[in-house]
């Protein structure tokens, strides 16, 4: 029996390794068609947020070389826990002889396995197989952070293009304001009135041209970075909608934001598994004490069966003790890893979840009060100044004050949502999913 089953082998699989199977099945069907055979989501008219992120999840090759890398690590659990782990050798002689006995009794026939390869004790193959799962699940791990860096970067550089839009809206609205000033100054002009109004107007829109031709480059040089996220042409057109977008809705509060965060990380679970994979490492070390064998067995004619086995006994101690010295250091250095990555990882959440909260707050004080009464003195400059009781200097400063607060609450806003793609990048979660059955960890579904 043992023989046949060294014709074929078995693999001692680790319990959790058809799980993790699964879980790369799951996903499998956005990365194993060929490049060329891919049909990329296009993106429509409008594109928003979420169009891109789509795109770039099917794009990226980042993130397909993390699957791969998945799907090889996978790969090397039947590696490692497959048993018999030496190859079955058979060995044929005929002896030669002038003695009057038939060929069959000449022949020797042995079946063993490869001498060159000592066959390792079942649990030492078993315990090998659980080292390289949790590297799989490790790797697993990976391809999620991969997956929320990625939705991170894009989230954030579509955001920078939506700011950039914004600000030559911003601008233009400007520039029409500062020509109805310009007409009215050239008026006054012509009836008397004080030149230098004119020739400061005229300054002021020629700085607001500037302005918005830098900010038209700004747009383009973002445009062209997203494009190649995308894997776009970089001088494809990307259109946005003509608002900013809508601030994506938070339902859990900062405890629970907080508590996602420490357990769905997905740097901190991948080190969590190295972890777990260096203390496997520990005991296969430690497996090494117990011996080896080479069973074998050869067949002389009707002379002769012979059944024979060789130990191999560890006789290399220093090496095996340093063996298991070095699986207890890395596993030790992992587990310090783990808990400063924790550390970093929760400041910097909260870092973010405090930042996001006061662009919340700002945002609501310059949009119910603040930009309000600046719209309120503009209108009532531009009619003080028409009527004569104003000077020009006071219009432009009231426009001016107008102008930078639509800019800082732009700012504002767009601050909030980056803030919130940071957050979940760091808790390795979408924050729409919060609330809701926990969705499989490395899926490509934009909620």
């Amino acid at each position: 029996m043992t023989m046949l089953l060294g014709l074929s082998g078995c693999v001692l699989a680790p319990v959790g390794t058809s799980e993790e199977q699964a879980k790369l099945d799951s996903v499998a069907p956005a990365f194993e068609p060929p490049v060329e055979a891919r049909q990329l989501p296009t993106l429509p008219t409008r594109t928003g947020w979420r169009d891109a992120l789509r795109r770039a999840f099917f794009a990226n090759g980042e993130l397909e070389s993390a699957y791969f890398e998945w799907k090889a690590a996978l790969a090397r659990i039947d590696q490692a826990a497959t048993w018999p782990n030496s190859n079955v050798a058979v060995s044929f002689s005929y002896m030669f002889s002038a003695e009057k006995i038939k060929a069959w009794d000449r022949t020797t026939i042995g079946v063993g396995f490869d001498p060159s390869m000592n066959l390792s004790l079942p649990i030492k193959v078993q315990t090998a197989g659980e080292v390289a799962l949790e590297a799989a699940r490790q790797a697993g791990e990976k391809l999620r952070a991969v997956k929320f860096d990625l939705q991170r970067r894009v989230i954030s550089t579509y955001l920078d293009l939506a700011l950039s839009e914004e600000k030559i809206r911003i601008e233009r609205d400007n520039l029409t304001l500062l020509k109805l000033a310009t007409d009215s100054a050239a008026g006054r002009a012509q009836s008397g009135g004080p030149l230098q109004d004119l020739l400061k107007v005229q300054i002021e829109s020629q700085m607001a041209e500037n302005e918005l031709a830098n900010l038209e480059a700004e747009a383009k040089s973002i445009r062209g970075t997203l494009n190649g996220m995308l894997a776009r042409d970089a001088n494809a057109p990307v259109r946005l909608p003509p608002t900013l977008p809508t601030p994506r809705r938070v339902a859990a509060d900062d405890a629970q934001l907080i508590a996602v965060a420490v357990e769905q990380n997905p740097e901190l679970a991948g080190l969590a598994r190295q972890v777990a994979g260096r203390k496997n490492a520990i005991e296969l070390a430690r497996l090494a004490y117990l011996p080896d064998f080479i069973p074998s067995g050869s067949v002389t004619g009707n002379v002769s069966q012979v059944i024979s086995a060789m130990v191999m006994l560890p006789t290399k101690l220093p090496a095996i003790r340093g063996a298991i010295r070095e699986a207890e250091a890395m596993t030790r250095s992992s587990e310090a890893m783990l808990r400063q990555t924790t550390r970093d990882r929760a400041a910097s959440f909260v870092a973010n979840l405090y930042i996001m909260r006061n662009a919340e707050r700002q945002a609501a004080l310059y949009r119910q009060r603040i930009v309000p009464a600046a719209q309120q003195l503009v209108n009532t400059s531009r009619s003080d100044y028409t009527a004569g009781t104003v000077g020009f200097a006071d219009l432009i400063d009231s426009q001016r004050t107008l102008i930078a607060l639509r800019r800082t609450v732009a700012q504002v806003r767009i601050e909030r949502e980056k803030r919130l793609a940071e957050i979940e990048a760091l808790a390795g979660v979408d924050i729409e999913t919060l609330g809701n059955s926990v969705t499989q960890a490395a899926s490509l579904a934009v909620q």
